[in-house]
């Protein structure tokens, strides 16, 4: 099938970014207290991850992501009052009902937007930037914040050497328009493979298992990992999503200035640089301070790029993401 080419017409502004993460740092010597049996450089070399961030009990996820939406209005130089929408991307909002993305708005004194969540894991914040830039073409908004906060640390198991290394915590936002100017958001691709339904997942939580009983235990409260299936079809879903969109926008890989990819894992991110000829060198890797924030850490490692000055005007940055579900999502930034 051709890929369907993007018109100039249909890209949307990305009019600002931000991000925040938590004041506590919990390194990796922190967490191996738990496993005596491994050492600091083994969990380096296998995750690239040296430290995270931990949200403290005065710290959420709405405030988190307040943070970061303020930031990227600071940036788009756009008053609060003028937003009309906010999408939130997360897979652990501060409570189930109402959504996030409504508390959020009530935190930033503009209680009457639309507002609603979105769960596409690791993939959200693309997801949700893709509903973002549907909505201002299709005419029901003018100004969206896309913003995603994950408190990973709250489910995830300290006892679990498959997860216990992985996550932080961390929000990252955007503020789209239709402004003519601007970083210009291309069209995302999205798929998945529900195939691999349970090589990420948090059993409980939900309908099926609401709360820890005598046929469950707190295992199912925190998130668990296949860690050979997620690195393969990791690798396989990254690459094809880095292609597609070559395909899609009529590119070469040495046209690609950078790519901001889901910190998922070092050694995944180097493989997908292999397999798809883009030097390592041009991925914005923010994992090892970072580690892996699931939806946030597109958008935190987008936000980190640019209060450091990295971007110049007219690179173009491809976004790629793989996420429970399992989730894919990859498309064009012009900065």
């Amino acid at each position: 099938m051709t890929p369907v080419q993007t018109p100039a017409a249909e890209t949307v502004c990305i009019a600002g970014v931000g991000f925040a993460v938590p004041k506590n740092i919990r390194a990796n010597s922190e967490i191996l207290k738990a496993f005596p049996n491994r050492t600091e450089d083994e969990i380096v070399r296998l995750t690239g991850i040296m430290e995270r961030r931990y949200a403290d009990d005065d710290e959420s996820a709405t405030s988190l992501a307040a943070v970061a939406v303020e930031h990227a209005l600071v940036q788009a130089s756009l008053p609060v009052g003028e937003i009309d929408t906010i999408i939130m991307a997360t897979i652990i909002p501060d409570q189930p009902v109402p959504s996030a993305a409504s508390a959020l708005a009530a935190q930033l004194g503009i209680p009457r937007v639309a507002a609603f969540d979105l769960n596409a894991a690791c993939s959200g914040w693309l997801y949700a930037l893709e509903v973002g830039r549907s909505l201002i073409l299709g005419g029901s908004a003018r100004n969206v914040v896309v913003v995603t906060a994950e408190l990973l640390s709250r489910i995830t198991n300290p006892q679990d050497h498959e997860t216990a290394f992985l996550f932080g915590d961390g929000a990252g936002a955007a503020i789209l328009t239709r402004s003519p100017g601007g970083h210009r958001l291309h069209r995302m691709g999205l798929s998945g493979d529900a195939g691999q339904f349970t090589a990420i997942q948090r059993k409980g939580g939900g309908a099926r298992i609401p709360w820890p009983d005598a046929k469950s235990d707190l295992h199912h409260f925190y998130i668990q990992m296949d860690g050979v299936a997620v690195f393969k079809h990791a690798v396989i879903g990254f690459a094809e999503q880095i292609e597609e969109t070559l395909r899609r926008e009529r590119l070469r890989p040495e046209d690609i200035a950078w790519v901001v990819p889901h910190q998922a894992n070092a050694r995944i991110l180097k493989a997908v640089s292999k397999r798809v000829g883009i030097p390592y060198e041009k991925f914005i890797v923010t994992i090892a301070k970072y580690g892996n924030t699931s939806g946030a850490s597109v958008s935190m490692a987008l936000g980190w790029a640019a209060e450091e000055g990295i971007f110049t005007e007219g690179d173009r940055i491809i976004f790629c993401s793989v996420g429970a579900g399992l989730t894919f999502a990859g498309g064009l930034l012009v900065w």
